[in-house]
This record gives C-alpha cells, structure tokens and sequence, in this order.
C-alpha cells in the first residue's frame, strides 16, 4: 500500500496511479482523505470548508475517479463512504484504541470492532500496541477483538432473518 494525499488533487492522483501501475508488483494507492486528528473546526483553520464527513466524501469521490483503489479514512465517515464507493473499495481507518484507551492526538477514533462493523476494510493500530508495556499482549488482545466480531458478522449472515422462518 501506498498512500497520497487526496488533497493533492486529480492530477497528482492519477499520476501515482500510473506511476504505480507501471511497478512490477503494483501497489494498492490509498488517498489520504482527512486526517483523524482533524475536527471540523481544524479544517475550517486549514482553509477548507465545510464539515470533515462532507470533505472525505469529496475527496474519496476525486481518488476513486482517478483510480485510486482505497482511501484512509476515519471511523466516522466510514459508513457513509461504503455506501458511495461500494464494497470492492479499500477503506482503511487509523486512529483505532481498544474501548478505554487515550485518544492521544487524535479527534476521530474507535475500536477495532467498531471499524470492521463500520465497513472498514483494514485497520491501522499504532500507539496502543507500540506504547503499551507488554506490545504482544495488548496485540493479542486486539486481534481477539477482531476476530469475535468477524465471527458475530459472520452469524449474523448465515443465521434467517425471523421473517424468513
């Protein structure tokens, strides 16, 4: 993976798109949206208008035209840019703490099981493992975060509605 600026506009985007496809083991190009540190009052201080969830949709909607093949964004705009950019689309979403942990820097976070039931399709977690006194404790245990709620999504597929029965 690779990540851009989505910012950086149209031309910058399909530009590393190209230059990516051309790689002998081409990388998936990420467009970075907002930043998870960012509220909406931090893009209004950037020069940007308008509310963060109006800004990642403009900006996903700009690299997915361009080619891009996933974005990075937070938690918080994840539903709304499923919907939009489809289920083949990467969503990645930093700023993801297990339920009690320090938001740090960061505005816009959420748990693991939050993320995965968000929609998102890869999750970055950082400071809670790298900071934390035992690192492959603290992954362990985000790792069975993960994948008790892959198992709850995947009961919930498999399991009839009750209209069904």
């Amino acid at each position: 993976m690779l990540t851009v600026h989505a910012s950086g506009g149209g031309k910058m985007l399909k530009a590393a798109v190209e230059a990516a496809s051309s790689a002998a083991h081409s990388p998936l190009i990420l467009a970075v949206t907002v930043l998870t540190s960012f509220t909406d009052q931090d893009l209004q201080e950037i020069g940007f208008s308008g509310k963060v969830t109006d800004n990642a949709l403009r900006l996903a909607s700009l690299a997915q035209a361009a080619g891009c093949r996933g974005v990075v964004s937070s938690v918080a705009e994840v539903k709304a840019l499923r919907q939009m950019l489809g289920t083949g689309f990467a969503i990645v979403t930093p700023g993801i703490r297990p339920a009690g942990s320090a938001a740090g820097d960061q505005a816009r976070i959420a748990t693991p099981a939050a993320a995965i039931t968000a929609g998102a399709s890869h999750i970055v977690v950082g400071r809670p493992i790298t900071e934390s006194n035992d690192p492959a404790q603290a992954a362990q245990e985000i790792l069975r975060e993960i994948v008790s709620t892959l198992k709850n999504q995947e009961a919930r597929v498999i399991q009839p509605s009750p209209a069904v029965l």
